[in-house]
């Protein structure tokens, strides 16, 4: 799925104008790129935790020439699924 995918969604369901629910769902993902980017927590219910993560310090290799690489210390951004989301097998 994509984001097209997601704005004809927003249509089908809402009756909205394409230019509108395209406008509604570049400002969810802005809305939560900002919130991320401040180091917030994202809590959807039924859905999942987006949270961010401190990345440590380390030691890489350049595979091409075996040459050791320090690995600054950075974010991530971690998803965890809600228990309606998470796929269980059968």
């Amino acid at each position: 799925m994509i984001k097209l995918d997601l704005v004809n969604e927003v249509v089908n369901r809402t009756g909205l104008s394409k230019v509108k629910a395209e406008i509604a769902v570049e400002t969810i993902f802005d809305s939560m790129k900002k919130a991320l980017a401040r180091g917030e927590r994202i809590e959807l219910r039924g859905f999942g935790v987006f949270n961010v993560k401190a990345r440590k310090t380390g030691v890489g290799r350049n595979p091409r020439t075996g040459q050791v690489v320090q690995i600054q210390p950075g974010k991530a951004v971690r998803f965890k699924p809600g228990k309606e989301l998470q796929l269980r097998s059968s």
